[in-house]
């Protein structure tokens, strides 16, 4: 059977309520659906808060959505086996280049919320945290026009989440806006500054890709038709920091926290989840390996994430951040292997991810006066990645990187200049520290 509303209602007997449309989300995606979701699905059981989801790049989730009602099947997968729950919370699912039915959905009098999941690349920021004003970021320039159009049709209050893996995410959201909204005048940049709130998120839950099997997995074992399920794992986490002026789903009654400052949350997530998984995704694939499973299990991919660890550990707090039981909790998600998570899937756009999930760490420790070897590892790992695959990799940074392993002569004689300027797009700081350098290009034994 389809899976939709109708026939939902027809196997179930109960005709369920369309929760009313209250948040727009921007980057419709398994991650997504996975989290936000299914975190609103969970509490909203007045069905007050529906969700209006805007694709990034492509249309087909959208379609594939539209044509189920916005239902999908979620698959919690842990190592005791399978758990299908449909999800509900997603009344519409939209193509985000429809510009004109994304402001509409923003302006609405209704609309309190508005979440973005649109990956760290989304955001085309700079090294200073801003945005390039006259050739900005499609997906940040429509969320601008849709805020000043608020702005003028009724001006209501609005909370604007980003639950993107980087620090600060909120606050960094808020400045890329003030840039754009400097555009539109004094008085609209004094409105957003008095009306919409950039909460600031730190996300967790693993969600690989979905493949035919979990289409097939479903039909199988429930009987819908449902061509885009999500597969996650049990855990998931969301800590948030900031206001709501009109109001909120209750979602700390499924998890999430409210914190007054999320920095540390946001640092032990980023760094020891992030982080490690780049690692794992480069020197694992590297070492012949396709999933975190499989990395984790190498027993060198694991010394040096606990290396990594072990020195990220040192810039967190002791105390309210349990980290041995963290770690520890990690490792047992990695070693799941019934969630398939990709390493090539993870390896995307890895200059920005090393950035604000690796960078970070060796400045601390290398100001610290110790060497940095386990983030020189992680960072090595992504330069041997690059040159392995000639410089061709998805990358927000693309460009660059082709053009400093294209300029490269003598690949074996100019390995180390190459190694060099590949650093130096990551963080140029890092790259002119001959010391750190001595250990990422491998001079000096790790």
């Amino acid at each position: 059977m389809k899976l939709n509303r109708a026939n939902l209602a027809i196997k179930t007997g109960v005709v369920a309520a369309t929760p009313t449309e209250r948040i727009v989300h921007i980057g419709l995606g398994a991650f997504h659906r996975a989290h936000q979701a299914w975190f609103t699905a969970r509490v909203d059981t007045e069905k007050q808060w529906g969700i209006v989801a805007f694709t990034g790049r492509s249309a087909k989730a959208a379609e594939e959505l539209a044509s189920q009602d916005g239902l999908f099947t979620l698959i919690t997968r842990s190592e005791s086996g399978d758990e299908f729950e449909i999800i509900d919370s997603i009344v519409r699912a939209e193509d985000g280049n429809e510009t004109q039915g994304f402001t509409s959905a923003v302006t609405n009098s209704q609309t309190a919320i508005v979440t973005l999941t649109i990956t760290e690349a989304g955001y085309g920021m700079d090294v200073s945290g801003h945005v390039d004003t006259a050739n900005p970021p499609a997906t940040l320039h429509r969320l601008a026009v849709a805020l000043e159009t608020r702005r003028r049709v009724n001006g209501q209050p609005i909370a604007v989440v980003s639950c993107d893996n980087m620090p600060s995410n909120g606050a960094l959201l808020k400045v890329a806006m003030g840039d754009l909204f400097a555009s539109f005048g004094a008085e609209s940049v004094a409105w957003m500054n008095a009306n919409v709130s950039f909460v600031s998120t730190s996300i967790d839950r693993i969600t690989p890709k979905t493949t035919e099997a979990e289409i097939a997995t479903v039909l199988a074992a429930t009987g819908w038709d449902d061509c885009s399920p999500v597969v996650t794992e049990p855990f998931r986490d969301w800590v948030l920091e900031g206001d709501f002026p009109l109001g909120r789903p209750a979602w700390e009654n499924a998890g999430a926290r409210f914190v007054d400052h999320i920095e540390p949350f946001e640092n032990r997530k980023l760094w020891l989840l992030n982080g490690s998984h780049s690692l794992l995704a480069y020197a694992g694939q590297l070492r012949g390996h396709e999933t975190v499973a499989q990395a984790i299990a190498d027993e060198t991919c694991l010394e040096w994430v606990e290396g990594f660890w072990n020195e990220a550990v040192q810039h967190l707090p002791a105390d309210g951040l349990d980290l041995p039981e963290y770690r520890a909790a990690l490792l047992g998600r990695f070693r799941n292997g019934k969630i398939a998570h990709r390493l090539a899937q993870i390896a995307i756009d890895g200059s920005t991810k090393l950035r604000v999930r690796i960078a970070p760490t060796a400045k601390y420790e290398l100001a610290s006066g110790r060497d940095a070897k386990g983030c020189a590892v992680a960072i090595r790992a992504w330069v041997e990645f690059v040159i392995a695959k000639t410089g061709r990799v998805e990358d927000s940074q693309a460009q660059a990187i082709l053009h400093a392993y294209s300029t490269t002569r003598d690949l074996e004689a100019d390995r180390e200049q190459l190694g060099s300027r590949l650093v130096a797009i990551i963080d140029s700081e890092l790259a002119a520290n001959a010391d750190f350098m001595d250990l990422v290009l491998n001079r000096t034994k790790v």
